[in-house]
């Protein structure tokens, strides 16, 4: 529900951690699976010639963690990670298998979705308040305010607006529809509605996958255009590449981005798959 957000995002805020503020805060000289706790990132199969078949399993995963320490610290405190576990694990993997069905693409991709969501709800600021329970006892807990709305970058970001509306019914999502220009190639924007009253807003934009970063950089362009500051935006995104991430992040300081795995390969088909035009 719209009225469950938060309007002033001065206010106290106690979201929980994303991964890479766990990377951030650990200890350089303790190893690398200490950084990350019980975490382990997904990775590719590597199938260079060069590898001997007796590597370590361990080590390459102690390698792999390295590099997800490394390309968040190079991107910034801007970019937060969903804590890995196994469930994400799989969810990322049948997401990425060429022979998933796409009813077990979709509802895999709705269950990822809907934790992200519920990750970037947690990002916004609360404030205390107490109630009073059925048999009459104090509680004290919190509230979200009013304040905020949804915007989908179409196609593919609108596979994400149900997730949002069913964690906060009635909140209002715009749409932008942006594609590349067939001469230049350059990202150009087609179609762009938003609530009236967005500058007074923060902005929960939903695109599922960054590759390059160009079409998410447009968007937030127009959304700058209609006065709403980057730092009451943040980015919903299921995967993200290093490259992507770090070009929005530069262009758009301010700005937060939150996604479940950054690899330099992203699942590009997630669109066509996921509206069965493949």
């Amino acid at each position: 529900m719209e009225s469950a957000l938060q309007s002033n995002f001065g206010a106290k805020k106690k979201a929980m951690p994303c991964h890479n503020q766990h990377l951030n805060n650990a200890n350089p000289s303790q190893p690398e699976h200490a950084a990350t706790g019980s975490t382990k990132q997904v990775r590719f199969a590597n199938s260079s010639p060069t590898i001997s078949a007796s590597s370590d399993p361990r080590e390459e995963d102690k390698r792999s963690e390295t590099d997800i320490i490394s390309t968040v610290q190079q991107i910034g405190p801007q970019l937060k990670l969903l804590p890995l576990n196994d469930q994400i694990r799989e969810l990322q993997t049948i997401i990425r298998d060429k022979t998933t069905t796409r009813g077990d693409f979709v509802f895999c991709a709705d269950r990822l979705i809907r934790l992200v969501v519920e990750e970037g709800l947690n990002q916004l600021p609360y404030t205390e308040c107490t109630v009073t329970t059925p048999t009459g006892h104090k509680y004290d807990g919190v509230k979200f305010e009013k304040g905020n709305c949804g915007v989908s970058i179409m196609r593919s970001g609108e596979a994400m607006e149900q997730g949002l509306r069913d964690c906060c019914r009635s909140i209002r999502i715009g749409k932008i529809l942006i594609q590349s220009d067939e001469e230049t190639q350059k990202a150009k924007v087609f179609y762009a509605k938003f609530p009236p009253d967005i500058y007074r807003r923060k902005v929960l934009l939903m695109y599922p996958i960054l590759s390059t970063g160009n079409t998410v950089i447009e968007a937030v362009k127009v959304l700058i255009e209609h006065g709403v500051q980057p730092k009451h935006i943040i980015l919903l995104s299921l995967f993200s590449t290093p490259h992507g991430a770090k070009s929005i992040v530069q262009e758009f300081p301010d700005i937060t981005i939150l996604t479940t795995e950054v690899h330099p390969v992203a699942p590009t088909h997630f669109g066509q798959k996921y509206f069965g035009t493949d």
